[in-house]
């Protein structure tokens, strides 16, 4: 239900973003600007999507963990979401995904927050569990 609540006050929002734009500057002003961030937002997905996947076939060929890599992979997919959805606040969002500088404050973010959540703590790409196994009727259980 929430979800359901989100989407629609997103839709209500948008609606009356580019009422009050067409109502400034016109009908063939709004829908250019929303072409042209469109389009706009394509070119930098194309590039952004091109780096981040260039970045994680080196991590890979490094062997080293892609988590950077991936969260950012995961930033442009939601960008790319939000580009295909017509409106201004869903532009601003995707174009904001996509500059390197704000999606690496994303990114760190989302990063910390599953890093304090991890259950396992990984050292020198190995993987230590930190709880101890407990024995229940003479079975071991993780």
């Amino acid at each position: 239900m929430p979800v359901l609540l989100i989407v629609l006050l997103a839709v209500a929002a948008e609606i009356t973003v580019m009422v009050s734009v067409g109502s400034l500057i016109g009908v063939l002003p709004t829908i250019g600007l929303l072409i042209a961030a469109t389009v706009l937002g394509g070119v930098l997905l194309r590039r952004e999507g091109t780096r981040t996947l260039a970045a994680l076939r080196e991590a890979v060929f490094l062997r080293r963990t892609p988590e950077r890599e991936v969260v950012d992979g995961m930033l442009i997919a939601g960008a790319g979401v939000l580009v295909v959805l017509p409106g201004f606040i869903s532009d601003v969002l995707a174009l904001l995904l996509l500059l390197p500088p704000t999606r690496a404050l994303l990114r760190n973010r989302i990063i910390r927050r599953a890093e304090r959540s991890r259950s396992v703590i990984v050292v020198d790409s190995v993987v230590v569990d930190p709880e101890p196994p407990t024995v229940i009727q003479g079975t071991v259980e993780r």
